[in-house]
């Protein structure tokens, strides 16, 4: 259901061109970045049966935990450009009017979590780090 790899890394360059700006400034604050991290939960919490949320659950979850650590004061491993992609992504998740409207059924929902993969994909050492991290933590 997730779009081939050409058109992700288009849409993925898109939402940074248009949202990247806005999204270094949530990035840069743990208040703004825990507000849209809940917003980003609801919304998850909403979509969650629909079949392409389902298949990328388990990536969305990882970088939930991720921000909230970060939020948290907890792992302090993530450089600036991983924390402004991170709210770029959430930023596009929760944002009912982009490139494919939300209320355009299923549709659109799978150009936000394009988005969401895309970024992923691009810090995927950070994911690591940080899933090493999780699993040795105390």
């Amino acid at each position: 259901m997730i779009p081939p790899n050409d058109h992700k890394e288009s849409l993925f360059g898109k939402a940074k061109t248009v949202y990247q700006a806005q999204a270094d400034k949530i990035a840069s604050s743990r208040t703004k970045l825990a507000r849209l991290l809940q917003k980003a939960t609801e919304k998850l919490n909403r979509v969650s049966e629909i079949p392409a949320v389902k298949e990328s659950q388990a990536h969305l979850e990882i970088i939930f935990r991720m921000v909230k650590a970060h939020i948290n004061h907890e792992y302090k491993g993530f450089s600036n450009r991983t924390m402004g992609l991170f709210a770029l992504g959430l930023l596009y998740f929760i944002l009912p009017v982009d490139f494919i409207p939300d209320f355009i059924p299923v549709i659109g929902y799978v150009d936000d979590l394009t988005v969401l993969m895309a970024i992923f994909k691009s810090i995927n050492s950070d994911v690591e780090k940080f899933l090493e991290w999780e699993r040795t933590k105390g």
